[in-house]
Parts: structure tokens; sequence; C-alpha cells
């Protein structure tokens, strides 16, 4: 068999003549360990089985080595890291715009949301909108966000207690 040169790689693991310590430990195809032998003898190994000598464990002293077709260990690993993003959670802030004299109905409505999002693993952040006259009872707005903490404190604690902003109160929630 005729090997073409390849570019070193730039990223994944060193192969065959790219290995550049003189001597490896060595794992044939079946798993089997062969021990630790001249890196030049370790690529002709491989060649005669038809695979390549691929560095594994370049940290380890002597490094270990493993008869695989490089391609092949190449997408196994890209394919692993596609799914280990793809599983992973991102976790977004999701907001729930009230107002001080809500109704217990509309209260009712927004806290199913909140527990909604807390139950997809998201952070709330619930906005409470003052506007005229309603800006001198902070109180209320107080109360009603007391209220919600009390509502959710089975399923999520306050990231960030109730403060104001101009002529808004703010607290941010998120699950346990």
């Amino acid at each position: 068999m005729i090997r073409r040169p390849v570019a070193p790689p730039l990223n994944g693991p060193r192969f065959n003549e790219f290995i550049s310590v003189p001597k490896v430990r060595v794992i044939d195809e079946n798993g089997e360990n062969l021990g630790v032998m001249l890196t030049a003898e370790a690529i002709e190994q491989a060649a005669e089985v038809g695979l390549d000598l691929v560095e594994v464990s370049p940290s380890a002293d002597p490094p270990v080595c493993k008869f695989l077709d490089v391609g092949k260990y190449k997408y196994e690993a890209q394919k692993k890291a596609n799914l280990a993003r793809k599983s992973q959670k991102t976790q977004e802030i999701k907001e729930i715009k009230m107002r001080p004299n809500i109704d217990d109905h509309d209260y009712d409505t927004k806290m199913k949301k909140v527990h909604d999002f807390i139950g997809e693993g998201d952070k709330v952040k619930i906005t409470l909108r003052f506007r005229g006259r309603e800006l001198a009872h902070g109180e209320l707005g107080m109360r009603l966000l007391q209220r919600v903490q009390q509502d959710v404190v089975d399923s999520a604690k306050v990231e960030q207690h109730p403060r104001m902003e101009g002529r808004q109160m703010l607290m941010v929630l998120a699950p346990k």
C-alpha cells in the first residue's frame, strides 16, 4: 500500500509520521496492549494491518497510540462533539410584565407562564410597571412580588431581590 504525504493535523490527534516522540505505548485494533516500542516500528505494524497509528493520549509518558483508521476516528470525535453541543441547554431570561393592581385571574394566568418557564429551565424576570399615581404606592408592588415569591418557593429561588428602576420594580427568579 502506497501512502501519500498528508498535511500535518492542525486540529485533532497526531498520527503516523506526525508523532514526534521516539517511543510510544501501543494498543492494537482489538484493544490489546502491545507494550512500549519504537514509533517507526509501531507505524510499520499498523500499516501491515491496514490502519494508522493514532496518538490517543499525548500527555501520558510515553504517549499512548492506537491502531485506528484516522478518518473514522476524527469523524466519530466530531459526531460526539456535535451531540454534546446539541444536548446542551442554554438558559434564557423570559420576562413577565405585571401591574401593581393586577386582578386575581390575570395574576393566575401570569403565574402559570412563570411556572412553565421555570419548568423549562429558564430564568424569569418579573417586571412591575407603575403608572401615574401608582408610583406613590410602592408597597403594593412589593406585596405583589412577595406573593409571587411565595407561589414559586418550591420550584424557584430569587436570584435578584425586588428593586426599583425608574417607574419599574424588577425581580429575577431562577430554577432551583
